[in-house]
């Protein structure tokens, strides 16, 4: 059920909580679609129910909801994604005085699995990048173009909104840095590497001029019609190009920013410049990449160790 179709009350209130993710909490327009697919499944299950008032949403009908999800076959981390939203949702209208009470307080669900998140081996990133090198080197601008993002996306470990949002004057060619701006638009200061930058100036000086437009504005990445480039169009691009490789879990530009957190550690990077580097607020959310390099090292040990 999606929010045109809810009880006008409920209706109002998801409109009103979309405003506040995109005005006050300044959320990705991807983060905020996945914000209002939860919030509007659980007003939707409400009104199944035969609740149309929001103060009538109580900790059962939250419990009852995720209930249905979880016996649907529903991921552990979908479920603990949709508490969270459900949480969020309740605090934000508690403040707003539409409910008198937040039933969320109590509510608990599965915790999220502690899989490790997926990591390319840097002779995969080597694969993907060669792919980009033969098809670059025709001069397709699309081309140029998928090679200086993925390029960027794997050299600062960058999100994906973080790399469409980018314009051109955000690049420091000299100092081989950029400029983004991240969650809760905080602007952060990123290095990158030579190979970035020689796919960066490539596609600034071969590619972009063949696709800019009156409409282009100040984007740095464009898509084929000339405007900034859409993630859906990021993320399709490194969706083929992981997937042709065959051999990993991995999917998506996160996939990339996985692997760069990794490469970095296990090459020595201090905790803390990885925390900068990826825009984490909490030193404890780039601990995880620490367990990563963990196990990577386990898995060479068993590979190689006579006794493992």
């Amino acid at each position: 059920m999606d929010g045109q179709s809810l009880p006008p009350e409920f209706g109002r209130a998801a409109e009103g909580f979309r405003r506040y993710l995109e005005a006050e909490r300044a959320r990705s327009a991807h983060t905020v679609r996945a914000y209002m697919s939860d919030v509007e499944s659980l007003l939707g299950f409400a009104a199944q129910e035969g609740t149309t008032d929001l103060r009538s949403v109580d900790l059962g009908t939250l419990r009852r909801w995720l209930g249905a999800q979880s016996e649907s076959g529903m991921a552990r981390s979908t479920l603990a994604r949709r508490a969270a939203t459900a949480r969020s949702f309740t605090k934000w209208a508690l403040r707003e005085e539409l409910i008198q009470s937040d039933p969320a307080l109590r509510l608990q669900a599965p915790k999220r699995s502690k899989s490790l998140p997926g990591v390319l081996h840097q002779r995969q990133i080597s694969r993907v990048v060669d792919e980009l090198d033969a098809a670059a080197a025709e001069g397709d601008p699309l081309s140029l173009r998928n090679r200086a993002m993925v390029e960027l996306l794997y050299a600062t470990g960058i999100r994906v909104g973080e790399l469409t949002g980018l314009d051109v004057d955000d690049v420091d060619p000299d100092r081989r840095t950029l400029r983004v701006l991240g969650k809760g638009n905080k602007e952060r200061t990123v290095p990158f590497g030579v190979p970035a930058a020689v796919a960066l100036d490539d596609w600034l000086r071969r590619g972009r001029p063949a696709l800019v437009v009156s409409l282009s504005g100040p984007a740095l990445f464009l898509g084929q019609r000339g405007k900034r480039v859409d993630p859906r169009q990021v993320r399709s691009v490194v969706g083929t190009l992981l997937e042709a490789l065959g051999d990993t879990a991995a999917t998506g530009p996160h996939a990339l920013r996985h692997s760069a957190a990794t490469h970095l550690l296990d090459g020595g990077a201090d905790l803390r410049a990885v925390q900068e580097i990826l825009g984490h607020s909490s030193l404890a959310t780039t601990q995880i990449y620490t367990h990563v390099s963990v196990e990577r090292l386990r898995n060479s040990y068993r590979q190689a160790h006579p006794r493992a």
